[in-house]
């Protein structure tokens, strides 16, 4: 039995590091950009928008083209936190491939 009881009490430091990489990954602010810098976009690491920063040049534009380009802000900050996040994780995992929100059945 000493097997499964070590085992157990690996399972559970795991639990207990994952726990510590998704409080640190929330820490995280990552800034995504579209138009050649016209867009700057700060998301932290639960996905809440931070701040949204249009460039001078980029307000003479059509409204259709600066929400464009606000969403494609978003969606590179978005990709930039999704690699981040996985850094941070994988930090912890020591490379396995587990999901942010992985949970224990304990």
């Amino acid at each position: 039995m000493t097997n499964f009881s070590d085992m157990l009490s690996k399972a559970k430091a795991m639990q207990e590091k994952m726990k510590e990489a998704q409080d640190q990954i929330k820490k995280i602010e990552v800034e995504g950009v579209s138009g050649g810098n016209l867009v700057k976009v700060t998301l932290s690491g639960n996905y809440e928008l931070k701040s949204i920063k249009i460039a001078e040049l980029a307000k003479n534009e059509k409204q259709e083209i600066i929400n464009d380009l606000i969403i494609a802000a978003y969606n590179n900050a978005k990709e930039n936190l999704k690699k981040k996040s996985a850094e941070e994780l994988s930090k912890v995992t020591g490379g396995l491939n587990l999901p942010l929100d992985f949970k224990l059945p304990f």
